[in-house]
């Protein structure tokens, strides 16, 4: 791909990223045209209201203190009518007044507070273009002061240094300022844009369809890295360097004007120079940003290993496998230490052609000024600020130059941030379409009065169950319904489908043929072997997912007696108490927890997955009784034949796409294991 082809598709990605935030739009409106448009109209904006300034504080100050704008604002007033006088003053009112006018013409989409942004930018760049035109003054300054130092002049060269010594007083708080609203902007879009990438990814089950576990999928990798630090570090460094390229501009333009005035050889040689150093850096660098993208995978796929050994700290301990963890830890450490081996050797190559680029530059202005000084032709303080306007030239010039190894890891986290954010709106759009889809199937297959109707039971009709992203057929044509207060025991050799004929009716997984029809959201509840225990407290777990003051501490309470977990009552009598759960309680605890849970939201139908596998017979008994007397409709998966008591019909898978229904009195488990 060429350089420049590149820099497209990521200034494409970037705009993706950013104009949601500055300017939310409609799908299919001319979104990248009104974005740019309000960007210049910015511009504009700021470079009147910038001239409406000086002008009234030259006016204002030389109405009420002449004596203080005469020593501090030397030449400033004759410029500024030179400005009035001429084009330039025109010009510049009229740009500020059509700015205007393009943020009245789009403020209907600038609502719900999307104005403080595009204020604080303005704000920044405001700043921005004060600081360069103090910057501009102190070259002048220290033209003055090499001159009177020459000319042994010792009354002017203090009065010089007052002058020197207001404009820092007055640059301070604006850079300070500066230095606070950048990165407080940078909060705010931070903030915005980790919520919508947070919504988004769990809309439609995305972060299951995502399964970041998969190691074999480069596409995506560790979402939480993307949606927390890729996020945090996009928004902090996309502000700062919008506002150094501005800076970098602002300086250009002022210094380009003053080395031009002081001989054009020079700014020539400048543009020359640069152009060449910042072609040669670029074409040196391109390495650095896929380098820098593996990093941040690579270190992303380390830490996640860690966390992984924390959170499985008991298995791994029973097990003694503390080598075989160690081993794939450092095979992960590894990936990071050779990549990033790479990474330095390249950016120490980077290094020395800046340092290069930095040190011949500084004999570029003695060069072409010293014939002319020699020839008497500008005086000795040209040199001082023909040095200052040509580094502050060169270092705008040269911003790609500088700042390469940081713009090539900016743009690895645009890819990876953007790659996960349209993958994320991808799967949503796809599942979308697929729900509509499945229920215009089910619409046409049952009539439209009857589509109309919410369904009260599962009904799974002519369905070919295939695991996404492969062709492996588990169960073909499958119809069967299973309606309010009938139990349906699936059954079959390991590996035949059963989880997955549960991830089908739980709506998890698509039918590859036919449709399912499911209960409404709430009326339908999976429970897993291993039941999800959430980050909170017991409160929290027993009311999940509901909001947690649903419930009583009685209700609570109660419900913790009725799975026979009466010692966890003892034991956290303070139901608002936080612990690391899924490490405390036993597989056994967690299974009657899951259940107290599930008495708790009191669904009409539902999906167990051996959610009884760890507890004893009795237990279990007792836990399938509390459904019946609940009139619950369920579906389970089991391997025990004590589980055949407590249903009625039998779907017996044999792995091979067949199936049968079976009653479940006198169904014989024994036998079903053999085949």
């Amino acid at each position: 791909m060429s350089p420049l082809k590149a820099l497209r598709e990521q200034l494409a990605k970037l705009q993706r990223l950013a104009q949601p935030y500055f300017l939310p739009l409609d799908e299919g409106s001319r979104g990248s045209g009104q974005f740019l448009l309000l960007v210049i109209a910015l511009l504009a904006v700021v470079v009147g209201l910038t001239l409406v300034l000086l002008t009234g504080t030259v006016a204002a100050t030389g109405a009420w203190i002449p004596e203080l704008r005469n020593r501090f604002l030397p030449g400033v007033p004759e410029q500024v009518a030179a400005i009035w006088n001429g084009p330039i003053g025109a010009v510049v009112m009229v740009l500020f007044v059509a700015g205007l006018a393009c943020f009245v013409a789009l403020r209907s989409k600038l609502r719900q507070g999307r104005w403080l942004p595009w204020v604080l930018l303005g704000v920044i760049a405001l700043l921005i273009l004060v600081i360069n035109g103090i910057n501009v003054g102190i070259s002048y300054i220290a033209r003055n002061i090499d001159n009177v130092l020459v000319a042994y002049k010792e009354e002017e060269f203090w009065k010089i240094v007052a002058i020197y010594a207001f404009c820092l007083v007055l640059a301070l708080p604006i850079r300070a300022i500066q230095s606070y609203l950048i990165p407080k902007l940078g909060l705010m879009w931070r903030e915005w844009l980790s919520g919508r990438m947070l919504g988004r990814y769990l809309t439609n089950r995305a972060y299951y369809v995502l399964n970041p576990n998969d190691e074999s999928i480069e596409e995506i990798d560790n979402p939480d890295q993307r949606i927390s630090q890729d996020a945090a570090s996009f928004t902090a460094t996309s502000l700062s360097v919008t506002v150094e390229i501005i800076a970098a501009l602002l300086t250009f333009f002022s210094f380009i004007i003053v080395l031009w005035s002081i001989n054009q050889t020079l700014a020539l040689w400048l543009l020359a120079y640069s152009v060449g150093g910042t072609a040669l850096i670029v074409f040196a660098s391109r390495k650095l940003v896929n380098l820098n993208y593996q990093q941040l995978k690579l270190e992303a796929d380390f830490r996640y290993g860690l966390v992984h050994i924390r959170d499985n700290a008991e298995s791994i301990a029973f097990y003694r496998g503390e080598r075989q963890e160690q081993k794939e830890g450092e095979r992960r450490l590894d990936g990071v230490i050779v990549n990033y081996n790479r990474l330095i050797i390249w950016e120490a190559l980077i290094q020395v052609i800046q340092r290069s680029y930095d040190y011949f530059s500084r004999f570029l202005p003695w060069l072409v000024i010293a014939p002319i000084y020699f020839a008497k032709q500008v005086d000795f303080g040209v040199f001082g600020q023909a040095s200052i306007a040509f580094s502050q030239v060169l270092f705008s010039v040269s911003y790609i130059v500088n700042n390469i190894d940081r713009l090539a890891a900016f743009s690895a986290s645009i890819s990876r941030l953007e790659g996960f954010q349209g993958k994320v709106e991808a799967i949503s759009a796809e599942m979308a379409e697929f729900m509509a889809a499945e229920q215009a199937s089910a619409g046409g297959a049952m009539g439209a009065a009857a589509a109309a109707v919410r369904p009260e039971s599962i009904l799974v009709s002519h369905v070919d169950l295939v695991p996404p992203r492969t062709s492996r057929m588990l169960v073909r044509d499958l119809s069967l319904e299973v309606t309010a207060h009938q139990r349906l025991l699936v059954v079959g050799p390991s590996g035949c489908g059963k989880t997955s004929f549960l991830r089908l009716v739980s709506g998890l997984w698509p039918p590859a043929a036919g449709h399912v029809q499911r209960p409404p959201v709430g009326e339908l509840m999976f429970i897993p072997q291993k039941p999800y225990m959430l980050l909170g407290s017991l409160r929290e777990q027993l009311c999940y997912p509901q909001p947690a003051d649903r419930f009583s501490d009685g209700q609570l309470r109660h419900v913790l007696e009725e799975v026979r977990l009466p010692d966890l009552v003892r034991r956290y009598p303070d139901l608002d108490i936080k612990q690391d759960w899924p490490r405390l309680l036993s597989l056994g605890e967690q299974q009657r927890l899951a259940f107290a849970r599930l008495l708790l939201n009191s669904p009409r139908f539902v999906v167990l997955d051996e959610a009884t596998s760890a507890l004893d017979v009795a237990t279990e008994k007792a836990l399938y009784d509390l459904l019946v007397e609940r009139e619950m409709a369920f579906v389970s998966v089991g391997h025990r034949p004590t589980l055949v008591a407590f249903h009625d019909t039998v779907l017996e898978l044999d792995g091979q796409g067949g199936w049968r229904l079976l009653p479940a009195s006198g169904y014989d488990f024994g036998r079903n294991s053999e085949t």
